[in-house]
């Protein structure tokens, strides 16, 4: 029998959903739906009286502000993040709150309190990880019909508690398995392959190669159609903090500032900037975006696949898939070695890794060598090390908007050093994401999205 090994792939590093969190947002959604699914699966939809959601950790600290019991109501509603219209969404929650009633699974209506049914706990400690959610269904006489526990571990990926500390990955037969950066440039260099290549083989060891090439299409699809979406959206920002969408105006001033000659030699990063903010912008108000890998950090391999797209001369289809499935190979390695949860090992899992995966693309769409590849993942990750999450009243706004686009910023500065020299650098990646896994564990529990500490409590509202 041939051995099998783990692999992350493309479909689970990019995931189309929701704003605004995949560990707040997406992974609730998803285990409440998959809940909600086993009860319908086991036939016991009929017997349901009441179901119980207690939320745990960062979950709960920061769960109202990432729109957590939301979630959860689109999720035991039947909905999953890729299946919700976010246009439908807020009114399908509102008859819930309204009426005190859910259609669990969609199909079987229940008496359904968000105020009662949904606890947000605080208090009680979790060792598993930090964003666990405990799920029940009883009958009328009070008996446990059904009962779960559950954690979000980042980028909407979701694990029984029973199970976290595990790979996230399917198992299967793979031409080129490799768990870390070193393993990947030997086998480019053993088989005469770029990193490109090699996850394309890998990918279609478990899915058909036109099907792989639909998906990885799809996903630039929505990512250009998030930012133009964000390019023409003006308002304030939901949540109660009062942030005005910037990036229509600057949108606005960009384009009059190209008619004049007052150019400067730097407007190209405005535009990167701006690419960022838009998506991060539909992000925060729920809108349709891609898990790339996270949500907090969705706006920063957008920015720069639109950096490519736009304004890179030699750019081409074939130049965007080498792009993303390059960047899935260094968001695999990251997820596997590390975390990309913020309630884990802070920002530097969210903004740096997909800095980290948006670098390695561009090097890669640009021609770059494998060494050269590593060395752009390595860099950008490196000066991502110890970034805390700290949002400001646990929306995913202040500072993470502007927080991808410095991110998208250092993507392509990683890349140009990294194409600019010869591939040999001291620090390899497979360390410095050793570090960052460290550097989650010896971070305090306050700088990991609780919004207890850091910029989070530093603020003067106005």
């Amino acid at each position: 029998m041939p051995a099998m090994h783990p692999m992350i792939s493309f479909s689970e590093l990019f995931k189309i959903g929701i704003g605004p969190s995949s560990s707040h947002t997406g992974g609730p959604m998803t285990a409440a739906a998959d809940f909600a699914q086993h009860i319908a699966t086991a036939g016991l939809l009929g017997a349901v009286a009441r179901v119980q959601v207690t939320l745990y950790g960062s979950l709960a600290w920061t769960g109202r502000g990432h729109g957590t019991d939301k979630a959860v109501i689109l999720g035991l509603s039947g909905l999953h993040p890729a299946e919700a219209d976010p246009d439908l969404a807020d009114a399908l929650v509102d008859g819930v709150r309204a009426e005190r009633r859910l259609r669990l699974a969609g199909m079987q209506l229940i008496p359904f309190d968000p105020e009662q049914n949904i606890v947000f706990d605080g208090i009680t400690p979790t060792e598993a990880h930090p964003n666990t959610l405990a799920f029940e269904a009883r009958n009328a006489a009070g008996a446990v019909l059904v009962a779960a526990r559950m954690c979000s571990v980042g980028g909407g990926f979701v694990l029984p508690e029973s199970e976290v500390g595990t790979v996230v990955a399917q198992a299967a037969d793979l031409p080129y398995p490799f768990e870390s950066a070193r393993a990947l440039l030997a086998l480019g260099s053993q088989h005469g392959k770029t990193i490109a290549e090699i996850v394309f083989a890998n990918e279609c060891a478990i899915c058909d190669p036109a099907e792989v090439a639909r998906r990885v299409a799809e996903i630039d699809a929505t990512m250009m159609a998030c930012i133009d979406r964000g390019l023409l959206t003006k308002g304030i920002l939901p949540g109660g903090l009062n942030v005005k969408r910037r990036a229509a105006v600057l949108h606005q001033r960009l384009i009059a500032r190209q008619a004049s000659n007052t150019r400067l030699p730097h407007e190209i990063l405005d535009w990167v900037s701006l690419y960022a903010i838009a998506v991060n912008e539909e992000n925060a108000a729920g809108g349709r975006v891609v898990t790339a890998p996270t949500n907090g950090a969705a706006g920063v391999i957008p920015a720069v696949l639109r950096y490519y797209h736009e304004h890179c001369p030699l750019a081409s289809p074939e130049g965007v898939r080498i792009f993303l499935l390059t960047a899935t190979a260094i968001g695999a390695l990251i997820k596997m070695n590390a975390s990309i949860s913020g309630a884990e090992v802070g920002c530097q899992g969210e903004v740096g890794a997909a800095c980290s995966m948006a670098a390695s693309g561009l090097a890669a769409a640009l021609g770059g060598s494998n060494a050269q590849i590593e060395n752009a993942a390595e860099i950008a990750m490196e000066h991502h090390l110890g970034m805390t999450c700290d949002p400001i009243g646990g929306l995913v706004q202040i500072p993470c908007i502007e927080r991808n686009a410095f991110g998208a910023v250092k993507a392509i500065n990683a890349a140009s050093l990294a194409l600019n020299g010869d591939g040999e650098h001291h620090v390899p990646l497979d360390r410095v994401i050793a570090t960052m896994r460290e550097t989650g564990a010896d971070m305090q529990a306050k700088y990991k999205e609780t919004s207890k500490g850091g910029l989070a409590v530093n603020w003067i509202e106005c």
